[in-house]
């Protein structure tokens, strides 16, 4: 298969393999939430090695997302925080440390001191100069019931963004995909609205997106829903099918006017901040400064929220049809 007859599409194999068929340079982002080796229930996958044995692969496939990465680019892995102290070792060598993002994502209690209660997600770039990197806004934290303020800020509200504060290193706003309902046969399905922040924060239109876990195609639908071109690998036959068939049902593209956003339960809950000034006329204000204690920005009425085109489309999940995988897989390995 030929270079474009990867870009957007979810192929089947061994990521190992598929990388050998990507250039050097070639993608903007890498993104890989691999196994945790914790020993989830994939359906094709080992997620029980030997430490050592795990270590060695991984290594092997952060060594190719370095490669494949532009100059400009930036590479992203998601993993619990005891693996991602040995990949920061392995990019320390070879890409330049931006962030360490920590993902609030808390389970239930169980009883035990220090639970963990979050995931990571290590930032890279290629170069440690002119990297593509742009600041993001998400809104401001409420109390649920009234609507006000979580913090007091010192009495100086009125010298606050109207729609929200720029991004930190540390993520409570988005939550882990809990109800069974929303989720895929898939041990461990990311929000899509976590990597429409990813992507924002270091893409634009067009560019191209690669994910060598590509699981039920959470990537790609944050790729294809933000108007960028996407690679995903997969090893397990059913999980592609599902993607493909979540990705054929047409996305919505997560847009308002002419300026990409990421969307969350009929809300804008990431934009890029050097865009507010033409985005901003498409919302309603507070009514004055000091109002944003009780009064939040949000989009007028007569904006369109873009929605899929299917309604029901968690359920094509358990509807997959397997001859799409087969027919990607084919064509992989001719």
């Amino acid at each position: 298969m030929s270079t474009e007859g990867y870009l957007n599409q979810i192929v089947c194999g061994d990521c190992l393999e598929l990388f050998k068929d990507i250039p050097d340079n070639y993608v903007d982002v890498a993104f890989a939430d691999p196994p945790f080796n914790l020993k989830k229930k994939y359906a094709t996958c080992n997620d029980s090695l030997e430490f050592a044995d795990y270590l060695n692969w991984c290594k092997k496939w952060i060594a190719e997302m370095v490669r494949v990465t532009k100059p400009t680019g930036s590479i992203f892995v998601h993993n619990i925080p005891k693996w991602l102290t040995y990949y920061a070792a392995y990019l320390n060598d070879n890409a330049h440390f931006k962030h360490w993002i920590v993902w609030d994502a808390p389970t239930a209690p169980m009883g035990k001191s220090l639970q963990p209660s979050h995931y990571g997600i290590l930032f890279y770039t290629k170069k440690a100069k002119d990297a593509k990197i742009y600041e993001l806004r998400y809104p401001h934290k409420r109390d649920r019931k009234y609507g006000h303020l979580w913090k007091d800020y010192g009495g100086k509200k009125e010298l606050l963004h109207p729609f929200g504060p720029l991004v930190s290193d540390v993520w409570t706003d988005i939550h882990r995909i809990k109800h069974n309902t929303k989720r895929d046969p898939h041990p461990c399905q990311l929000p899509i609205h976590l990597l429409e922040r990813l992507i924002l924060m270091t893409t634009d239109e067009n560019d191209v997106v690669l994910d060598p876990f590509a699981g039920t195609g959470t990537t790609a639908i944050a790729a294809k829903r933000l108007g960028r071109r996407y690679i995903g690998f997969e090893l397990d036959a059913k999980y592609v099918s599902i993607a493909q068939n979540k990705l054929i049902a047409n996305y919505y593209p997560s847009k308002i006017g002419d300026y990409w956003v990421s969307f969350y339960l009929d809300e804008v809950v990431t934009l890029r901040d050097k865009e507010w000034n033409d985005l901003k006329s498409y919302f309603d204000m507070p009514a004055y400064s000091k109002a944003i204690e009780y009064q939040r920005a949000v989009l007028k009425k007569y904006i369109s929220i873009p929605h899929s085109s299917n309604n029901n489309i968690e359920k094509l999940s358990n509807n997959a049809d397997n001859a799409i995988c087969k027919a990607l897989f084919q064509e992989a390995t001719l």
